[in-house]
């Protein structure tokens, strides 16, 4: 049997990525939670839409997968980052522009109401509505690292923000009655 647990947080405190601790309601580990709440909320929307749409299913468990690198990448420290990979440990300019075509793609397909959107339109846009409203608690989570210098680089910021605004045009379309499958996929 395999052990989870260690007892070195115990104290109140977390490790880093290539070392150090830091207490647990700290900068980073509230940043780095938060995006794993995103991804676990994601889990929920994913199961939903393998039922009802295979390729919008395709584009969650990606941006799943995104997320668990910009948790790693949350999850070292500053003076760390330079030991960081591009596209695994690390998020990329490229990730962001994946999802700039995924907006426009989703948007490209929904006919928005001129007033606010109230969720819950159907299941899975409901649930695509509290997993962008769980990122854009991380979003605010790592805008307090950069206000706190504690952010080398923002491109996970900017990954997150737009995530957030992906997962609304997600939602959207979720929402109509019959979604179309999507052609010419990118």
């Amino acid at each position: 049997m395999v052990k989870i647990y260690t007892r070195k947080g115990d104290d109140g405190s977390t490790g880093l990525w290539y070392g150090g601790r830091v207490p647990k309601s700290g900068g980073r580990p509230e940043a780095y939670g938060a995006v794993d709440e995103a991804a676990s909320a994601l889990g929920l929307c994913r199961v939903e839409a393998e039922r009802t749409d295979p390729d919008l299913a395709a584009d969650i468990l990606r941006v799943q997968n995104e997320l668990f690198i910009a948790g790693a990448e949350l999850a070292t420290a500053p003076e760390a980052t330079g030991r960081l990979e591009a596209g695994v440990t690390k998020v990329t300019s490229e990730m962001v522009d994946q999802l700039e075509s995924d907006i426009d793609r989703y948007m490209a397909q929904v006919d928005l109401p001129p007033k606010f959107v109230i969720p819950g339109g159907t299941e899975l846009s409901a649930r695509l509505d509290v997993a962008r409203t769980a990122v854009r608690r991380a979003e605010r989570r790592v805008v307090d690292l950069k206000t706190a210098g504690e952010l080398p680089d923002d491109t996970a910021l900017r990954y997150l923000n737009r995530l957030s605004d992906a997962l609304f045009a997600m939602a959207r379309y979720a929402d109509e009655p019959n979604p179309k499958l999507f052609k010419g996929r990118t």
